[in-house]
């Protein structure tokens, strides 16, 4: 069932982005006075088709890696006289280039978009809450204690445990300085601390090295082992 979940989901995305780039092409053919004969998700046999008020064909097709859009064009084929200034081989290129180019610029502006909505809907995410805080640390000498919450590392505004572990590696990266950290006291006060890294900072960058070379880690919730369902036949 996962590997079908993700099949299912790979067709689903490239159906999608399929139907933007053709679309890019569909929408600026008509713009340019083109006449579009067909307008395929999919490649082979034809799963679902039909024809709309324009003259178009919009089908759905079985092999869903892929799409095109047909064109009328005197180059494929014998055009009626009556439809030849709708070719597409009759337009200027400046005309051909756009449409050529609008499927590509279609991909664009849906990435800008769906990222948009991602920026605006955000993620979830923990809060950088110390837990634990080695004694003799760097973090225990600077006056880090379990609870507060790290608002700024650097003059660097942060909200996430994420964002905490990405700026301080940039500080250590940039400056041999003390790294201010900025934190809330679970009391809500705030206050400035300073972590006084000495010795060789790139072992601090190594992976896993960072929160435990400075002596400190994050607060996790105590989540109770409930059981959540058994499988029918199982040694449960």
């Amino acid at each position: 069932m996962t590997i079908l979940s993700y099949v299912l989901a790979f067709i689903v995305a490239i159906g999608i982005l399929v139907a933007v780039h053709e679309y890019g092409h569909f929408w600026m053919a008509r713009r340019m006075g083109i006449r579009v004969l067909r307008f395929s998700i999919g490649f082979g046999r034809s799963l679902w088709s039909k024809r709309g008020a324009d003259g178009t064909e919009y089908a759905i097709a079985a092999i869903p890696l892929g799409g095109y859009v047909k064109l009328l064009d005197e180059r494929e084929g014998p055009v009626d006289p009556a439809l030849a200034d709708q070719a597409y081989n009759r337009k200027p290129v400046w005309a051909r280039i756009l449409v050529l180019l609008a499927g590509p610029v279609a991909n664009f502006l849906f990435a800008v978009a769906a990222y948009w909505v991602l920026f605006v809907a955000g993620v979830p995410a923990l809060k950088p809450v110390v837990g634990d805080v080695d004694p003799g640390s760097v973090a225990a000498s600077a006056g880090l204690r379990p609870g507060d919450e790290i608002v700024a590392v650097g003059g660097h505004e942060v909200t996430t445990r994420e964002g905490v572990v990405l700026t301080l590696l940039e500080e250590l990266m940039q400056t041999q300085a003390g790294i201010e950290l900025r934190v809330r006291g679970d009391d809500g006060s705030p206050r400035n601390v300073e972590l006084g890294i000495t010795g060789d900072r790139r072992t601090l960058t190594e992976p896993g090295a960072l929160l435990s070379g400075i002596g400190f880690d994050f607060w996790y919730p105590a989540v109770p082992a409930v059981v959540g369902k058994t499988l029918p036949g199982s040694p449960a």
